[in-house]
């Protein structure tokens, strides 16, 4: 968290007179900078306006050192003074229902408190991106790929989301279960050229 701290303060911020409270929503999902405004940011912001809670005021992404993403996060100043549990309630309830997986964080900046959130479990599949032939990569499908894995996991994200590394390429995917998931593509990873040799990951 102190990467955040770093980017946001301590969470009270003076304008006017007036003192304003942060929070920052840590969502494990790898998405990048447009994905995270479309699927969170945006949608949140309007449910904050109309909720009169405050509003979204920024937004940031965490890579790794290989330039995979980590995670995203989003600074939201609330409209009132005081924090209740209602208002950190609503937000969170509104922040799975837009698809947040297990393992995100929602820190109250004005008391450092973290509360864990998300209902989502995730599946990363990376496969390999230099060794299978060029027949292989010429002749296989990565959208078909991907739609097919996202059917069979039954992920509804309307986006594909995806990296592509030095080595290899990773497809992520989020349902109700990571077992279920991976049971479920199982027959058609052992079969599909594109899959062979690679490895699955439980990602939330």
């Amino acid at each position: 968290m102190n990467f955040l701290k770093k980017l946001f303060g301590n969470g009270k911020v003076e304008l006017n007179g007036s003192t304003y409270n942060f929070l920052i929503a840590t969502i494990n999902d790898k998405l990048n900078p447009i994905d995270r405004s479309v699927i969170y940011g945006d949608p949140l912001e309007r449910f904050l306006k109309e909720n009169n809670l405050g509003e979204v005021t920024g937004g940031g992404t965490m890579q790794r050192k290989n330039g995979e993403i980590e995670y995203i996060d989003i600074e939201i100043k609330l409209a009132a003074e005081d924090i209740n549990e209602f208002q950190i309630k609503l937000i969170i309830e509104k922040l799975e229902s837009l698809g947040a997986p297990k393992g995100s964080v929602l820190t109250v900046e004005k008391t450092d408190n973290n509360i864990e959130f998300g209902i989502k479990e995730g599946l990363g599949i990376y496969l390999d991106a230099l060794n299978l032939g060029e027949d292989v990569y010429k002749n296989s499908d990565s959208l078909f790929l991907s739609t097919e894995i996202q059917k069979l996991t039954n992920d509804d994200s309307e986006i594909i989301r995806y990296w592509e590394g030095q080595s290899e390429t990773a497809l992520y995917f989020y349902g109700a279960s990571f077992e279920k998931m991976n049971e479920a593509i199982k027959n058609f990873v052992s079969e599909y050229p594109l899959c062979k040799g690679a490895r699955i990951e439980k990602i939330a």
